[in-house]
């Protein structure tokens, strides 16, 4: 059911692919060589360091925060596995002293 049917080998024909004969069309002219650029490296204005400053400013705050997030949360976690075990542990010692 799940098989795949083929079909069988006598039943195969082949297609010929034929390419159709163009006369041969001149070769297109080379471009034009383009000159360098006589600018080298990048330009910034006042306007654009400024913006490029904050920018980067607000990505190193957001990365901060989210760092920051993530080491209090596993914090938290720690201090409150830490307290189940403290409480389990004060549990356990009153089971057995009575």
């Amino acid at each position: 059911m799940f098989t795949p049917k083929y079909p069988r080998p006598d039943t195969y024909t082949p297609t010929r692919h034929t390419v159709p004969e163009h006369p041969a069309a001149p070769l297109p002219a080379p471009p034009a060589p383009v000159a360098p650029s006589a600018r080298t490296a990048v330009q910034l204005t006042p306007g654009s360091a400024l913006a490029l400053v904050a920018g980067g400013g607000a990505v190193v705050l957001v990365v901060g925060a989210v760092l920051v997030s993530m080491l209090l949360a596993v914090a938290i976690t720690a201090t409150s596995v830490a307290v189940c075990a403290v409480v389990l542990k004060s549990l356990i010692n009153q089971e057995r002293k009575h």
